[in-house]
C-alpha cells in the first residue's frame, strides 16, 4: 500500500483498496451466504457497532502513509502494538459490549513488550 500511494497519491490508493476490499467481500458474501441479506441485516443494527468499517479505513490508511515515512516492520509493528493496546482497553472497561476483562501483569507486560518492539524498529 506504501507504494501504491506514492505511486498515484495517499487517498487514490485508500480509496482502491477500500473498492477491492468491498469486492472481495461481496464474492465472498455470495459464496458463503449465497445472498447479500446479511448486510440488509447489518444495517438494521446500531450505528455504533459498524466502528469496525471505520476503523478499518484508519489502518488501510496507516499502512499507506507508513511505509514511506518509516519502513513496512515499523509501521506494521506499530498498527500491531495499537490494535492491541485499543483492545486490551475495551477488554479492560468492557466497551462496545464486550464483557470485562482484567488487565492483569501478564497482559500488561505482553503489551509493554509490544510497544518496546514497536519503537525499536522505529529506529534505524
Amino acid at each position: 500500500m506504501g507504494e501504491l500511494g506514492s505511486r498515484v497519491g495517499i487517498v487514490p490508493a485508500l480509496a482502491f483498496a477500500v473498492i477491492v476490499s468491498l469486492v472481495c467481500a461481496l464474492t465472498a458474501l455470495l459464496v458463503w451466504e449465497r445472498s447479500f441479506s446479511g448486510i440488509g441485516a447489518a444495517l438494521h443494527e446500531p450505528a455504533w457497532l459498524w466502528i469496525g468499517g471505520v476503523m478499518s479505513v484508519f489502518i488501510v490508511f496507516a499502512i499507506t502513509v507508513g511505509p514511506p515515512r518509516i519502513g513496512v516492520a515499523a509501521t506494521i509493528g506499530s498498527v500491531i502494538a495499537g490494535n492491541l493496546v485499543a483492545a486490551a482497553l475495551i477488554d479492560r472497561f468492557g466497551l462496545l459490549g464486550v464483557k470485562q476483562t482484567a488487565l492483569n501483569s501478564p497482559r500488561i507486560l505482553g503489551l509493554v513488550l509490544l510497544a518496546v518492539g514497536a519503537a525499536l524498529t522505529l529506529r534505524r
